[in-house]
């Protein structure tokens, strides 16, 4: 039955070395710089200064979750041929597939909201100028990459470069369901196969982007709850999170706190605003290459929309990279029930045995994400 669903024995395929695997990874990396923006910073930092080590155990949780919701979707990709919102259109229709790739995007886009506005907050730190002009310049530096050729390789190195600074200054917290959904379209742009289910390329490539995830926003964690939870201190600007840093750094605090959001913020506008615009192609049956040009030029406009929304917020940066987080937690869990539902169908695993550890962890993180939304959303209103 295994030969006939995939063509192969995935008895016969051989693991990959250390060496192959490096070059057969990478959506996850892609997906660490999306996820870690600076929304995930801010958050972080907040968590710190308001509880300090209280919340660290949630890190668990995240690393549990981040690997399930990864592998899960990476599975259904591989089983159906299909990526998630595509195999959601075959299977529960067009509609529902339009309706997850719209609730999807908007979330993105909330999220472009704040890393716009992260990367203007970078630049000031570092060079003193308006957050606003500096936003701008990290802005002309992405259309460059946006319309070069070989769009996805440079996306990777260049996420994977911010990625490295990141862990560097530190040393979101956020296990999200989108990230596995376009992990997915990611994996087709890298050429993924069914053998790579078997021979380690997408438990090592889960891995890869969860460690790292919480490698970095478990830094930030700490640092708050070092440095600003004792003081009573609340963040409410970014020179605060450089504050985080100054006991350490003292003089050089800002210019290390301004490469780590501005390699936050240019790494998940990178990857997010493409994600976003992927996700709602992916809905609406239309093209979902990152090199096409309905790809390029809908994500200039989510761009200008973007810079539009934040040059006219009246809040400080920060706040607005908070509002957006917090609207992108709630537009989510759409996709996180039909991922579900289809790990469980008995067609999507036919001729294999059952995943049933996966279903069931499947299913009980997606219920407690459901339920923490529900509940912040409770709280904050």
């Amino acid at each position: 039955m295994y030969i006939e669903r995939l063509g192969f024995d995935p008895d016969t395929v051989p693991k990959l070395s250390f060496v192959e695997m490096l070059k057969r990874i990478g959506p996850g990396i892609i997906l660490t710089g999306v996820v870690i923006g600076p929304g995930a910073i801010t958050t972080a930092a907040m968590l710190g200064a308001n509880y300090g080590y209280a919340m660290l155990w949630l890190f668990i949780p995240i690393f549990l979750m981040g690997i399930t919701f990864m592998l899960t979707c990476y599975r259904i990709s591989m089983l159906t041929g299909m990526s998630i919102i595509h195999a959601i259109r075959h299977y529960y229709g067009k509609g529902a597939a339009a309706f997850v790739g719209i609730c999807l995007f908007l979330a993105c886009l909330f999220f472009t909201f704040g890393n716009i506005s992260g990367s203007g907050a970078g630049m000031n730190l570092i060079f003193g100028i308006n957050w606003k002009i500096g936003a701008l310049i990290m802005i002309a530096i992405l259309m460059g990459m946006y319309f070069s050729r070989n769009t996805y390789s440079k996306v990777e190195k260049g996420i994977l470069l911010c990625i490295l600074a990141m862990i560097l200054a530190f040393i979101s917290t956020h296990a999200a369901i989108t990230a596995g959904v376009y992990g997915t379209y990611l994996g087709a742009e890298k050429k993924w196969n069914k053998k790579d289910m078997f021979n380690g390329t997408m438990l090592a490539d889960a891995i890869a982007h969860v460690v790292t995830v919480i490698l970095i926003s478990g830094a930030v964690v700490t640092v708050g709850a070092i440095v600003l939870h004792p003081q009573g201190l609340r963040i409410t600007a970014p020179v605060q999170l450089a504050d985080m840093l100054r006991p350490f750094l003292g003089k050089y605090a800002n210019l290390v706190m301004g490469l780590a959001l501005l390699g936050a913020a240019f790494s998940s506008l990178l990857g997010n605003t493409q994600r976003g615009v992927v996700l709602l192609n992916a809905g609406l049956d239309k093209e979902v290459s990152l090199e096409s040009k309905l790809v390029r030029w809908l994500c200039v406009a989510c761009i200008a929309f973007g810079c539009a929304v934040c040059f006219l917020y009246n809040g400080s940066p920060t706040g607005l990279i908070f509002l957006a987080n917090l609207a992108t937690s709630i537009c989510t869990p759409t996709a996180g029930l039909f991922v579900t539902l289809l790990i469980w169908r008995k067609d999507v695993n036919a001729g294999l045995k059952q995943p049933r550890l996966l279903q069931i962890a499947m299913t009980v993180c997606y219920l407690f994400t459901l339920g923490v939304t529900i509940y912040a959303i409770y709280k904050k209103f």
